[in-house]
């Protein structure tokens, strides 16, 4: 399962990167919103960072089709046609994905509490739907259930479409998304530094160096003994 991280803050992005195997990342309006009022520049910088060889999913704002597909071709135009266009998974939204889809963008269906809206954005060209995890589970589903259904409607229809599954409360329900095949996962940084946030590991790795100094010397290690 590919990893992306859903923030726009650019110096957790660096660091993230720097530590963690990331595939590209996410982005809503929401989160565009809380990093000031010029998302072109905010969007441009993260797409350096993560390349055109990382993928990377951008919302569009419109609500009506014509509007959806006017910000499609905007974001492709500033930040690389190689960018997933997320577009909700509406009946505007379907409109716009079949438009864009037709036209060779890549796109993304976005705002997914059903199955039958992961079916409609597969039928409308969607390459990835992005179902909501926690926000399902606060609905009173189950959230990963969900994810797993819209997985076994991909396998048993033979659909070329992948989920990003997105909206985590906490790792486990990444992991159980990962044992099932899921194609990847959007988290917020918190949730990926708490795949190894146990005491339990950090105490293990603290006897070994301790053990290591008491026979060696203090400060040492292999590259330096």
């Amino acid at each position: 399962m590919k990893l992306l991280i859903d923030d726009a803050n650019i110096e957790e992005i660096r660091r993230l990167m720097d530590l963690y195997p990331i595939s590209g990342g996410s982005t809503n309006p929401s989160i565009l919103a809380k990093y000031g009022n010029d998302p072109w520049n905010l969007l441009k910088q993260i797409r350096s960072l993560y390349g055109d060889h990382r993928d990377m999913h951008v919302q569009t704002i419109a609500t009506d089709a014509q509007g959806m597909i006017d910000d499609g071709h905007r974001i492709a135009e500033e930040l690389g046609k190689n960018t997933l266009i997320k577009i909700p998974c509406i009946p505007e939204g379907f409109k716009a994905m079949k438009a864009l889809a037709k036209e060779g963008y890549r796109v993304t269906g976005t705002a997914v509490y059903t199955p039958l809206q992961a079916y409609l954005a597969f039928e409308s060209g969607a390459e990835y739907v992005a179902p909501y995890v926690d926000r399902i589970d606060n609905m009173g589903f189950d959230g990963v259930q969900v994810v797993k259904t819209i997985q076994d409607i991909i396998d048993n229809n033979g659909y070329p479409c992948k989920i990003m599954a997105a909206s985590f409360k906490n790792s486990q329900q990444v992991l159980e998304l990962c044992a099932y095949g899921i194609d990847s996962a959007t988290c917020g940084p918190a949730i990926i530094d708490n795949f190894t946030n146990n005491a339990a590991i950090q105490t293990a790795v603290d006897k070994f160096t301790a053990d290591f100094e008491k026979a060696v010397g203090k400060g040492k290690t292999m590259a330096n003994l």
